[in-house]
């Protein structure tokens, strides 16, 4: 109690000093602090983890070590989430989107750090993931609990958690406007004045605290040796459509391998299979290990050559000709599987960082495939560029972050028009056949993803539970007419659900249907309620979306509908009442 006494008691200093728009500028400022300590957290434990882990093979035992490491890994994060968390931390961003739709903003205070730790023992040891998505979800679940500490409304805690989501992107690329944009077009958030001051300051603070824990160098460095030629163009145009195909291939298999492998019913059976195969692709394909930034480096760079290092393919192929192109072929390929066995067997992590990974390997392929077949040049630098931004624009639909991400990550501002041009063609490419990302596609399917559109995203927010009324007086089949008659007399309602003794819906009585007998006193006595109560022309269930249960009342002209889970009766929803709370809550979302 005492703790709630000085909670309370600093909210009413604030509310008499500080002004909310002052208040949330401070809070930005300390999330993104928050944000940016985390990721850099995160970072250096998995960079010095998997280069101690790197050094073993080379130093004893080559490749063999890779069939084991991705295993204790994956281990490791199973027994601690089991052991420690005891709460599913896996796919972050998803869980930040169903926090926002279906719970208010909360997210628990242990996803403040349970990802971060999760991570480390995943990617550190070889896992086929990268960092982003889990120091997304500790960014956005600093922000929610910051919003819960300070008692904000569901609104402002969206916002913060947007503000902690962006701050981690910007901490950890050293790319606050990609972290910015990343909040707008991932989360959702709506791009009004009241958000974006706290959003650009959240990404700034994350971004400056970021450069002084880890320097100022970029992510991957680019020189642009070969300068845009419009020339060029039509080649670019060909490889977003590429980039999209590949990113509807990584997300078919993303979803198939993963569910495929939870279907296993032992957690630590997951481990053992998912992670030998994981261990044993790494073995055959090097490249697999790990997030996979030193692939990009080498590609961006211009060495190619050194993703053959350590690898079996190294003795029947060169950097040259079309066996090598064949090799990252494979590599491209097995890169979604190998995604999908890490987080399917019980690793933490995302899908960011292998859609870099597959972006760069595709321009590469694309690039290095077109210069064999004709005289002509193109820069294969700039195609493994630019196939990156089509990979994110394509997996998780963000066009405008891959963009501006690539941009600030490898200083390829020269690039703009084909980075562009692929991201926007690959994204639409993608949208054609999947309207929604590897994020959002499950949430949709329930009718659980917000989005922009006011109606929709009200509708979104709303569920049977936040609508329920149970001050209707219930009867029996068996009760008389005498005994309706009295519960009428107490009443304030005019339909009677009737339900036995378990509590099972059997009909209802409507007052209507029952005025004119009501006053017949010589059937109180014989004429019994389940004479008199009808089979409504439609019910919901708890489990019904808002839009589903607007359509049922549309259809069946009720005002209102008996709510019944597995046959138990549990109260009603009526048109009056979901409207008077879609109106408030309209307001509270449009709010300014």
């Amino acid at each position: 109690m005492e703790g709630k006494g000085w909670q309370d008691r600093f909210i009413i200093w604030r509310m008499r000093h500080i002004s909310e728009r002052q208040l949330l500028i401070m809070l930005a400022v300390v999330i993104g602090i928050l944000a940016a300590i985390a990721a850099v957290v995160l970072k250096t434990s998995v960079h010095y983890l998997e280069g101690w882990v790197r050094s073993v093979p080379v130093a004893q035992l080559g490749n063999w070590v890779f069939l084991v490491f991705p295993v204790i890994g994956i281990l490791i994060t199973v027994f601690y989430v089991r052991s420690f968390v005891k709460d599913d931390i896996s796919h972050g961003v998803s869980r930040i989107l169903f926090a926002i739709s279906r719970n208010k903003g909360v997210m628990k205070l242990h996803n403040t750090w349970s990802s971060i730790v999760g991570c480390v023992f995943t990617s550190g040891f070889g896992g086929s993931v990268g960092m982003e998505a889990p120091i997304v979800s500790t960014g956005a679940a600093i922000g929610s609990n910051v919003a819960q500490a300070t008692r904000l409304g569901f609104r402002r805690t969206n916002l913060l958690i947007g503000c902690g989501a962006a701050a981690a992107i910007a901490a950890i690329f050293k790319a606050p406007i990609a972290g910015l944009i990343f909040s707008l077009e991932v989360l959702r958030l709506d791009l009004t004045m009241t958000a974006i001051i706290p959003l650009l300051i959240a990404t700034a603070v994350g971004a400056i605290f970021s450069i002084i824990f880890l320097g100022e160098g970029i992510e991957f460095h680019f020189t642009l040796t070969d300068p845009f030629n419009h020339v060029h163009i039509p080649f670019y145009i060909l490889l977003g459509v590429i980039t999209g195909l590949v990113s509807l291939y990584f997300t078919w298999m993303n979803g198939h391998v993963e569910s495929g492998v939870k279907k296993i019913p032992h957690p630590y059976a997951r481990v053992v299979l998912g992670g030998g195969i994981l261990g044993l692709l790494i073995f055959l394909f090097p490249p697999l290990f790990g997030e996979g930034y030193y692939v990009m480096r080498d590609l961006l760079s211009g060495q190619p050559e050194q993703l053959l290092e350590h690898s079996l393919f190294g003795y029947i192929a060169d950097s040259t000709g079309f066996i090598f192109v064949g090799f990252m072929i494979l590599v491209l390929f097995f890169k979604a599987i190998a995604t999908s066995l890490t987080t399917g067997a019980g690793g933490i992590g995302g899908v960011f960082a292998p859609s870099l990974f597959m972006g760069g390997i595709t321009g590469f392929v694309f690039s290095r495939t077109t210069n064999l077949l004709r005289d002509s040049h193109i820069s294969e630098h700039n195609f493994s560029l630019v196939g990156m931004a089509g990979l994110i624009a394509g997996v998780i639909h963000a066009p405008l972050t891959a963009i501006f991400l690539i941009a600030e990550i490898t200083g390829g501002y020269e690039l703009f028009i084909p980075l562009i041009l692929v991201s926007s063609i690959s994204y639409m490419t993608v949208v054609y056949f999947r309207p929604h990302s590897l994020y959002t596609q499950r949430l949709a399917e329930k009718g659980q993803l917000i989005t922009h559109h006011k109606d929709k995203a009200v509708l979104t927010l709303l569920n049977v539970e936040n609508v329920l009324e149970t001050s209707f007086d219930k009867v029996a089949p068996d009760d008389t007419l005498g005994d309706l008659v009295k519960v009428i007399a107490r009443a304030t309602r005019n339909i009677f659900p009737v339900t036995d003794e378990e509590n099972h819906f059997l009909g209802l009585v409507r007052l209507d249907d029952v005025r004119e007998v009501m006053f017949d006193r010589s059937q109180y006595d014989t004429l019994e309620v389940r004479s008199l109560m009808i089979q409504p022309r439609a019910t919901v269930t708890s489990t019904d979306s808002m839009e589903e249960v607007m359509e049922k009342f549309r259809s069946s002209g009720l005002w209102n509908m008996a709510v019944v889970d597995d046959g138990q009766y549990k109260g009603f929803v009526s048109r009056a009442n979901v409207f008077n709370i879609y109106r408030k809550m309209l307001l509270e979302v449009s709010e300014e």
